[in-house]
């Protein structure tokens, strides 16, 4: 799984340049393109979620370690492992809402038709487009459910690691030092 969003972050980072690279010569020459500022800003918002992810797994998340270093060595495992399972906790609920909010099932239940669970529903998800690129504004909100479930993923795979119920494991494709780590 790391290894597919560390191919998708380098793709979407190129992607990101050349919109980017585009955007400037066009804006320059007096004919912009309209729909790349949108673009763009769709592409950040799933660096931003798929990167979130990696760094879960990479343990390279915010952590505060002033009150956690005083600690004795047996009380700073305590506090990873809670910490690590708190990350958990917010996967799965980000995921509960994810369903709740994308309802799958409601969506199955209108027979996939958009405008009847939305008339049955108000959840215009399924209805609505994007303002330039005219996309279907699930496609764009997808990333929330694949960070969610990835994220839930590493998190566990963390925690499996913080008890010691697995041995850590080396992660290939992310040149890591021990003091790039945080958490």
């Amino acid at each position: 799984m790391l290894a597919c969003e560390r191919l998708a972050l380098m793709g979407l980072m190129y992607l990101l340049t050349a919109l980017i690279l585009v955007n400037v010569v066009t804006r320059y020459s007096h004919f912009p393109i309209y729909w790349i500022d949108e673009s763009a800003v769709y592409c950040v918002v799933w660096l931003t979620f798929i990167g979130a992810s990696a760094m879960t797994r990479l343990r390279l998340d915010f952590a505060v370690t002033m009150m956690t270093e005083r600690l004795s060595a047996r009380n700073q495992k305590i506090a990873k492992v809670t910490a690590t399972g708190m990350v958990v906790v917010f996967g799965v609920a980000l995921i509960a809402t994810c369903l709740l909010w994308m309802d799958p099932i409601g969506l199955a239940r209108a027979g996939f038709d958009a405008r009847k669970l939305a008339a049955e529903t108000f959840n215009f998800l399924y209805t609505e487009r994007t303002q330039t690129l005219n996309w279907p504004t699930w496609v764009v909100y997808l990333t929330l459910p694949i960070f969610a479930v990835s994220m839930t993923i590493h998190g566990l795979a963390n925690l499996l690691e913080d008890l010691e119920l697995v041995p850590r494991t080396p992660l290939k494709g992310f040149q890591l030092s021990e003091l790039d780590g945080v958490n």
